[in-house]
This record gives structure tokens, C-alpha cells and sequence, in this order.
């Protein structure tokens, strides 16, 4: 079985969530009060990072943190509405060679997965009328169906994404050779060695020069 797996933010989805997250919150007609604290809050790990005492991967996994922080009370229906109306519009969004990609790879049998660090009600939201097989992403901590920030996120990044495809495609029969991986980020770089086709789509600094050394694709 030949597989194929994509990112999200700025391959499958052009742009990064983050910053569509934050403006979503800052807008909100009910949750926009929650913005200035959860926005105070981002500031210290963010400038710790940019002065580089923080790491990235760190970083990110906090932002995610303090997003749900924000968020603390809502049941689990209001939280997938919440990401479900965020996530409407990106559908009409996404890039649109990559889908086309994706689509091929249906097409042609193989199994398609979708790895994220974002969270998961987004992914499967925006995504819904793609038929991936896999959707994997951040998933949100519930408890008595209430969203529980006592307990930290799993978020998905690095080396944690071939964890989750690796339990995903337990015995399964991979051909890794014949098959194919798309991401924009250096970060993704473990996730592309682990196919022969690995593309790099619209790739940041760091990873386009992986990709030209090893004489990757890249799709612009």
C-alpha cells in the first residue's frame, strides 16, 4: 500500500491557523472579551522565543495551550461549533494544487492522511468533503463532555507526526519507497525522509535548501 500525507498550515491551507485563530477570538460577537487575557498570556512565551531562551516547538505547544485557556467552561458542542464556524470559509481557501494532489492520490488508491498540529474539530471541519482516510491532529482535552484545561495537549508537531502515522498505519504493508509526503516547514522534515517522494510545497528558507540539495520536489 502506497501512502500519502500532507500538512496543513501553509500546504494544505495557504496561511497559518494561528493568526486566523486569534482574530477569530478578538472578533468573537460572545468570546471577544476573552482576547486581551489570552493575548497577555501568548506575550511571554512569544517574546521569550523570539529572543531565543524558548523553543519554537515549546512555543507553539504553549500558544495552543493558552488558546484552549481562553476557551475554559465551554461544553463540547459549543467548542465544536466554535471551530466549526471558524473553519467555513477556509474551505473555499485551500491550495488549490495541493487538493489536486490529493485528489490524484485518491484516485490512483492510494491512502491518503492528513497531519496537523492543529486542532482536530478544525481539520475535520475544513476538510470534510476531501475523503482522507486519516485526519490527525491536536485534539482537545474533555472531561464530562466539558473542555478540561487542567489537562495539557498532545500537540502534534515534529517527530510527534510520525508517532501518530506510525500508529495509524499499524499493520498496514507500507511501500515508503512509492510513496509521498507534502510539507512547507523545516519542521516537517521527518515526515518527508520517511517517503521516496517527498514534496515541498511553497517551502520555507530552511527547508528549501534541504530540498534542492537533495534534489526534492518542490511545488510552487
Amino acid at each position: 500500500m502506497r501512502v500519502a500525507i500532507f500538512d496543513f498550515d501553509g500546504t494544505l491551507y495557504p496561511q497559518e491557523t494561528y493568526k486566523l485563530m486569534m482574530n477569530y477570538l478578538k472578533k468573537h460577537p460572545i468570546h471577544s472579551t476573552k482576547y486581551q487575557p489570552f493575548y497577555r498570556a501568548l506575550m511571554k512565551p512569544y517574546l521569550a522565543y523570539k529572543m531565543k531562551i524558548y523553543p519554537e516547538n515549546k512555543m507553539k505547544a504553549k500558544s495552543m495551550q493558552l488558546y484552549l485557556d481562553a476557551l475554559k467552561g465551554l461544553h463540547q458542542q459549543e467548542i465544536e461549533t466554535y471551530f466549526e464556524d471558524m473553519s467555513k470559509e477556509m474551505r473555499n481557501e485551500l491550495n488549490q494544487s495541493v487538493v489536486d494532489r490529493l485528489q490524484k492520490h485518491l484516485i490512483e488508491g492510494d491512502h491518503v492522511l492528513l497531519v496537523s498540529g492543529a486542532f482536530t474539530p478544525m481539520l475535520n471541519e475544513v476538510t470534510r468533503d476531501l475523503a482522507i482516510h486519516n485526519v490527525i491532529g491536536t485534539e482537545i482535552p474533555m472531561s464530562n463532555g466539558i473542555l478540561d484545561t487542567n489537562k495539557a495537549i498532545y500537540h502534534i508537531q515534529g517527530e510527534r507526526k510520525n508517532e501518530m502515522i506510525e500508529k495509524a498505519l499499524q499493520g498496514l504493508d507500507i511501500d515508503w519507497k512509492n510513496s509521498s509526503a507534502y510539507g512547507d516547514s523545516i519542521s516537517d522534515i521527518t515526515v518527508l525522509e520517511l517517503v521516496g517522494n517527498p514534496v515541498a510545497v511553497r517551502p520555507e528558507s530552511r527547508l528549501r535548501a534541504v530540498a534542492e540539495k537533495r534534489k526534492w520536489e518542490i511545488l510552487w
